[in-house]
């Protein structure tokens, strides 16, 4: 398969982890283009050129035959001389290596290392074929998980393995750090079902069978953990419609479980009864809930919050239990908490929240999540607030909430604002942002990321068009429900 192989590489590999050189220049670029093996000293080495003079048998370290040997091999234009054992060579022996640049190489098993470099250099396909052998037996035996199957192919394969998802991040192996001298990154997609994700294995080039091997290795492995990855994903879809078919049954319950709701709600470790808080934690359209849950499930355990998540639309319906009715400090603690857990989630991901108040067994469950999700829509456009809104702090936002799923708010509100459309400069959005800072110019432009006087040219055209007094609260109550009502519903 190859021409030779890089004495460097030779001693870089898994197979020669036990040889040692003894003496002569490290010449990482000399080529090993055969095998020749002695059995001792004695024996003259014709035909040595360009191959690793290995003496399998004997090798006296204080015997005048070595230097011979030396001699003899490096006129025959030999790369290295390989001797049994690894105890270090006669001071004239290592300069005589070093004066004729021979590299002199021991290991304790020089049969088994002479065999090895003659399967590298003239067996590549052997190697190929067994090492794609025993990967697909291994994706066969390997525990359950990708992590199994990627600690098992590393074992395997004697490299650093990482299975990689589509952004290229590690998610199973070793935190990928300097790979050793020579040596690339060999990968390989794991088509459709991996969603992007990659399979990774450190490969030194400087042996080609063992880089074949690999690459070929790869492409039967990938296919594996892309089916295993096939199989997670359809038993985590499989686990969300059930929490998710179990909370719709206790939601549309009317507050009356059924005993057969009551005994799954047990077995899925939900707690119904007791005093509850819920937590709706929102994401864009695009972000797929069940796929990230992950994310949700770690960002609450860093945080010490002990709830369930459960899918629901686009984000998750989270609650905490109490079995008693909560002290306003608990309750403030838990808010705080929960703002950690968005803290913690939008580092990575887009979400707004909401935080309900606290309601007592399965008609406060529901009513606790509904809460919930009502400020967490109004958390969308509180940046300020760090898309986090309370309930128990909302006061009038909630209200105001309420108000906007009347069947008349919105055409009336559309109807208020309508001649701030065709406007240059999107004054729709420059009047919610200054009615969320509480009228500041210096905030809004903040926010908008404009220059403060352009807020207020846009503030003074606003007053214009729609005849209204923004320092008069009725007409800023009025004006900022319509404003949240469009903008939601745009």
């Amino acid at each position: 398969m190859t021409a030779g192989v890089a004495l460097a590489a030779l001693l870089g590999h898994p197979d020669w982890a036990e040889v040692t050189l003894l003496a002569g220049p490290q010449a990482a670029n000399t080529p090993v283009s055969g095998v020749l093996a002695v059995p001792d000293v004695l024996t003259e080495p014709k035909g040595a050129g360009g191959c690793l003079l290995a003496v399998v048998l004997s090798a006296p370290r204080g015997d005048w035959h070595l230097d011979a040997l030396l001699r003899r091999g490096s006129a025959e234009g030999a790369a290295a001389v390989l001797l049994p054992g690894i105890e270090p060579l006669q001071p004239a022996s290592r300069a005589l290596a070093a004066r004729i640049g021979l590299p002199v190489l021991g290991a304790p098993d020089p049969l088994a290392a002479t065999m090895a470099a003659a399967r590298l250099i003239h067996e590549g396909d052997q190697v190929v074929a067994d090492l794609v052998a025993r990967t697909a037996a291994t994706c066969t035996d390997a525990g359950q998980g990708t992590d199994a199957l990627v600690a098992d192919l590393a074992k395997l394969w004697r490299r650093p393995v990482w299975l990689l998802d589509s952004s290229g991040r590690v998610v199973a192996g070793p935190e990928p750090g300097p790979t050793p001298d020579g040596a690339g990154v060999q990968r390989r997609r794991l088509g459709t079902e991996g969603r992007g994700a990659q399979l990774a294995a450190a490969v030194p080039d400087g042996v080609p069978a063992e880089v074949a091997a690999i690459t070929a290795a790869l492409g039967v492995a990938a296919e594996s953990v892309g089916q295993r990855l096939a199989e997670q994903r359809l038993a985590v879809e499989r686990d969300a419609r059930l929490r998710m078919a179990l909370l719709a049954e206790i939601v549309h319950s009317g507050g009356e479980l059924s005993s057969g709701t009551r005994r799954r709600a047990i077995d899925a470790g939900w707690q119904v009864e007791g005093w509850h808080v819920g937590i709706r934690i929102d994401v864009p359209g695009a972000v797929d809930p069940v796929a990230i849950r992950p994310e949700v499930l770690r960002a609450v355990s860093t945080a010490h919050l002990r709830a369930v998540v459960v899918e629901q639309g686009s984000g998750w319906d989270v609650w905490t239990t109490f079995d008693h009715a909560p002290e306003p400090a608990e309750l403030q603690r838990h808010a705080s908490t929960a703002r950690r857990v968005q803290w913690l989630l939008r580092s990575s991901l887009p979400t707004s929240m909401g935080v309900g108040r606290a309601h007592h067994g399965v008609p406060g469950l529901v009513r606790t999540l509904s809460e919930a999700g009502d400020a967490a829509r109004l958390a969308t456009g509180r940046s300020t607030s760090g898309h986090f809104v309370h309930v128990d702090r909302m006061g009038l936002g909630q209200m105001l909430l309420a108000w906007t799923r009347t069947d008349t708010f919105l055409p009336a509100a559309r109807s208020l604002l309508e001649p701030l459309d065709g406007q240059p400069g999107d004054l729709l959005l420059t009047l919610t942002a200054f009615l969320d800072a509480e009228s500041s110019l210096t905030e809004t432009a903040a926010v908008l990321g404009v220059h403060r006087n352009t807020v207020a040219a846009r503030i003074t055209r606003i007053r214009e068009l729609l005849t209204v007094d923004l320092a008069d609260p009725d007409e800023r109550l009025a004006l900022h429900l319509a404003c949240r009502s469009v903008v939601f519903h745009r």
